[in-house]
């Protein structure tokens, strides 16, 4: 774990703990001043208070040097989303020295401000609790604070409190914290990480990490990760995997092809792109990772195998080229956020029409062309492809893109087909380290 950089130096704590507590300080400076404007008596002004919860890969403490920071803002019930939170506090994050790159992304199921802070990619949205003070160390579980508040703030709790529950149950956090950036490295080195490109997300992985660790309290790292891919690799998909049994009786039959139970509340499932493809590449890399780590136990053993690149170029013979393009770099990161949260209907479009299709997540960035680009590469399994056909999956999914409400500038898209010898070599193409949301 050290080796691959998976453990953050304590400069880094400091530097995100710094983060968290000066954006605490202007919330609460933000919620006053907008008490004042809506004319609130003086001591009501005095006692509100507004909060910062972090939650994802740094709320669960497993978090690595180059990871964002989800923090969720949650405010009293006068502060409104959509001119409070949206135009005073944005205004009031764009004016410090500390900010940059700011942008508010309000079409997403969970609609945020995105900004750096100190260098450091924050994804902030926010939650209107009915009450007048927010407690600082406030208990998102508790149902008093969940009294009547819109689907908008319930679904921006959902990561918090997930995290909470997740922390709870673990019989072992350090355990648990250790598995789980081992089973995301590997998710990421085999290709089957990303929400939006049909594969495991952050909140997927932690709940089938805190799964394994519930049912072996006393075991190793090793056999935590060993029995990890056994489990999964068994697994009668699609029952769902549920952290909490029998605490909320199901009802129906669990949506999609992978549920995952979020553990803090009734019914509630994680949200999933899975799809027919990635169903199927998830289950070969869970029955790998089995087949690799049964023998942890001998001698010889050695962890390297399991952590391998997959090898995209040696797998398909031709892959979908997806090419973004935009004016300058900050339209890009829109469009491409844009572009992405349409991924799963360009994946089943493909689909239909190639059959089984592996969406590469990893981001790469040409080089050798002017304009600021982003580009993916997606396996496609058959030999013989009829290029003409991406034709229709580009009108398609063009159609797709601009029946949204993207506010932004709208860039360029290529969808083109090329042979696994056309893939780009090193020096022509690098991978692109900005952040993978």
């Amino acid at each position: 774990m050290v080796n691959e950089g998976l453990i953050p130096s304590l400069e880094d704590e400091v530097k995100r703990r710094s983060v968290i507590n000066q954006l605490r300080k202007i919330v609460v400076r933000w919620v006053k001043n907008v008490a004042w404007q809506h004319r609130l008596p003086q001591n009501q002004i005095d006692a509100t208070n507004a909060t910062i919860l972090p939650y994802g890969s740094y709320g669960l403490g497993v978090y690595g040097s180059e990871s964002d920071i989800d923090a969720l803002c949650i405010g009293p019930f006068f502060a409104s989303i959509a001119e409070d939170f949206f135009i005073s506090l944005r205004d009031m994050l764009k004016s410090r020295r500390e900010v940059s790159e700011l942008h508010c992304v309000k079409d997403a199921k969970v609609p945020l401000i995105r900004f750096k802070f100190d260098g450091i990619l924050v994804d902030l949205p926010y939650a209107q609790l009915r009450v007048l003070s927010i407690p600082n160390n406030v208990d998102v579980l508790n149902p008093f604070f969940l009294r009547d508040i819109d689907e908008t703030s319930w679904k921006s709790l959902s990561g918090v409190r997930a995290n909470k529950c997740i922390l709870q149950l673990v019989p072992s956090l350090e355990l648990f914290q250790s598995l789980l950036r081992c089973v995301k490295l590997w998710a990421k080195r085999r290709g089957v990480y990303g929400n939006l490109n049909g594969f495991l997300g952050g909140v997927h992985m932690a709940i089938l990490a805190a799964f394994v660790c519930g049912y072996q309290p006393n075991a190793t790292l090793s056999s935590l990760l060993a029995n990890f891919f056994y489990t999964f690799a068994h697994w009668q998909w699609p029952t769902p995997v549920v952290l909490l049994e029998d605490t909320y009786p199901s009802t129906g039959a669990p949506p999609g092809l992978m549920p995952i139970q979020l553990p803090c509340g009734s019914h509630q499932y994680c949200n999933s792109n899975i799809t027919r493809s990635t169903f199927y590449k998830i289950v070969a890399e869970f029955l790998r990772g089995h087949n690799l780590t049964k023998d942890y136990l001998k001698l010889n053993f050695s962890w390297n195998d399991l952590f391998e690149l997959y090898p995209y170029a040696n797998t398909y013979t031709w892959f979908t080229k997806i090419h973004l393009s935009a004016a300058n770099q900050e339209d890009l990161s829109d469009w491409v956020g844009w572009v992405k949260s349409r991924f799963r209907c360009l994946l089943i479009k493909i689909e239909e029409v190639y059959g089984i299709c592996d969406p590469n997540p990893t981001e790469y960035v040409e080089t050798y062309t002017k304009q600021p680009n982003i580009v993916f590469y997606w396996g496609l399994q058959l030999r013989t492809i009829n290029v003409s056909d991406i034709e229709s999956v580009k009108i398609d999914f063009l159609k797709n893109v601009n029946s949204g409400s993207f506010r932004g500038t709208v860039g360029r898209i290529q969808l083109t087909l090329v042979k696994a010898s056309q893939l780009p070599k090193n020096g022509e193409c690098g991978s692109n380290n900005r952040s993978r949301r």
